[in-house]
């Protein structure tokens, strides 16, 4: 191969007579042919490596949307900073060579994102969540897509309009004002990079609990097992009003499924290590694919190589909790319990996982402000009376000054010290005399410190640095336990689950 001959007797010498006037006859003839063989085979991985990968990255169209998306982007919780979230689209784009002739095109002209997908994978890569967002979600949008319109000034607007709108850059804008979670990359496939990748693993395993026979995609499947290939496997995920309730919610749970069927299919035949398949299915998947400027194919590779290790069962498929939207029962709002997803997401947690405490509360750094230098205030949200009374008499037993007390509402759980610019100190001695507390600094106050008390907060403790040395009162009024989290309403699918179930 490659320029190579060989003889009837294995060797080289019969193909170049000349050899033997040139080189005298070796002593290890073997090891000179294992010596060329390993060198062009060695040439021929590299050369083809460096080929296919300026393909494959040639591929790839890229589009810079941080204009659409504006500079007022969520800041990173520090424990999350090596986390990374991925927002993937599946557009339904008619548009480019394959794609005019799937489906019909809806009442509704115009590009959506039919399949919404945020991705988070963990910052020690051991674990990843994915996040489907229904695409008939009725969420507060930026007006015409504005990058200078304040979030109160956002308006109620369905899910895939804004991709329609405005493009994946007003998607992340709505995405990340919503939830304050910064997306690090987007990737948006079209019904022909579906079709191809699929063709490329040899087909997918789906499983049906019940005969579709869709008169729109033109699919009929028996119940039961089957394996699609591209274009049946489109028309699958795609089906939607002759299942069911005929609504998005029940396609989702179908692309999860899906999405799982494909994740057992990649692992159970190795497809990361046999470099055909893998260039097949990846030449498939880049040449429909559009992408941020900076997630090329090498940040593509690293992120591969650094979640290989996780397991189908450290892989989970959420949707978004929802309800009906009252104006509109046709779409659907998110139920407060998502809040519960994006501060997992946010803070790097798995869904479900108790957060830790903040990292800006105070750890055992020595406090460097005395109580007798600070000033207090006192609001109490829970609605159990006279707790802000006695909040104050325990500050004040250790030296602080309370300069106020009275009642807030609509308050998180848990206690909130809140300080101005250049009283960060300040804010951390007070933050000391109440345990598992939240910093935050507040363009709203003056000099005081302000502490505010939500259910379950805890009552003040001695802090390091008190003034005075007698006992603090004994305390006779707690807190409120906070409402049961709504974190048992958030179900989540592990990607080893059987396609089946």
């Amino acid at each position: 191969m490659n320029g190579v001959h060989v003889g009837p007797d294995g060797s080289d010498d019969e193909a170049h007579p000349r050899r033997r006037e040139l080189h005298a006859p070796p002593q290890h003839p073997w090891r000179r042919r294992l010596g060329v063989g390993l060198v062009v085979v060695t040439l021929v991985v590299v050369v083809g490596g460096l080929f296919a990968a300026w393909r494959l990255n040639g591929n790839i169209r890229k589009v810079d949307v941080s204009d659409a998306v504006g500079d007022d982007r969520p800041t990173r919780e520090p424990e999350a900073t090596a986390a990374v979230n991925l927002l993937l689209v599946g557009s339904d784009t008619r548009e480019g060579e394959g794609n005019d002739a799937i489906g019909e095109v809806e009442e509704d002209p115009g590009q959506h994102s039919d399949t919404n997908l945020l991705v988070h994978l963990s910052a020690d890569r051991q674990w990843a969540t994915v996040v489907s967002i229904p695409r008939d979600s009725m969420v507060p949008a930026p007006p015409e897509c504005s990058v200078t319109a304040p979030r109160d000034q956002w308006a109620m607007k369905q899910w895939n309009w804004n991709y329609r709108d405005g493009g994946t850059g007003c998607l992340i804008r709505t995405l990340e004002g919503n939830t304050g979670v910064f997306v690090d990359h987007y990737a948006v496939v079209d019904f022909r990079g579906f079709q191809s990748m699929v063709d490329a693993l040899g087909g997918v395993e789906v499983c049906t609990s019940q005969p579709i026979d869709d008169s729109n995609s033109k699919l009929q499947l028996d119940a039961g097992r089957h394996r699609l290939q591209g274009e049946q496997a489109l028309a699958y995920v795609r089906t939607r009003k002759s299942l069911g309730d005929g609504s998005d919610l029940g396609r989702i749970e179908r692309q999860q499924a899906f999405l799982s069927s494909i994740a057992q299919e990649a692992t159970s035949t190795e497809l990361l290590f046999q470099p055909t398949r893998l260039y097949g299915f990846l030449d498939a998947a880049t040449k429909s694919l559009t992408t941020d400027t900076e997630f090329g194919l090498g940040t593509m590779k690293d992120l591969a190589e650094s979640v290989r290790g996780i397991g189908l069962d450290n892989i989970e498929f959420i949707t978004v909790p929802n309800e009906p939207y009252p104006a509109d029962t046709n779409r659907v709002q998110w139920q407060q319990s998502a809040d519960v997803i994006w501060a997992s997401l946010r803070e790097d947690r798995r869904i479900g996982e108790v957060s830790e405490p903040s990292a800006t509360t105070p750890t055992g750094t020595p406090l460097t402000v005395s109580p007798a230098d600070i000033s207090v205030e006192v609001l109490n949200g829970t609605g159990t009376s006279g707790l802000a009374a006695q909040t104050a008499d325990l500050l004040t037993a250790q030296g602080f000054t309370v300069n106020g007390t009275g009642n807030a509402y609509d308050v998180g759980e848990g206690t909130l010290v809140e300080y101005a610019v250049g009283q960060e100190e300040a804010a951390r001695t007070v933050a000391a005399a109440f345990p598992d507390s939240t910093l935050e600094e507040s363009s709203d106050i003056g000099e005081s410190v302000r502490v505010t008390l939500g259910p379950g907060s805890q009552n003040p403790v001695e802090v390091p640095n008190r003034v005075g040395a007698e006992p603090l009162p004994s305390p006779s009024i707690s807190a409120p336990s906070p409402t049961p989290s709504p974190t048992p309403s958030i179900e989540a699918r592990p990607a080893d689950q059987d396609i089946c179930s």
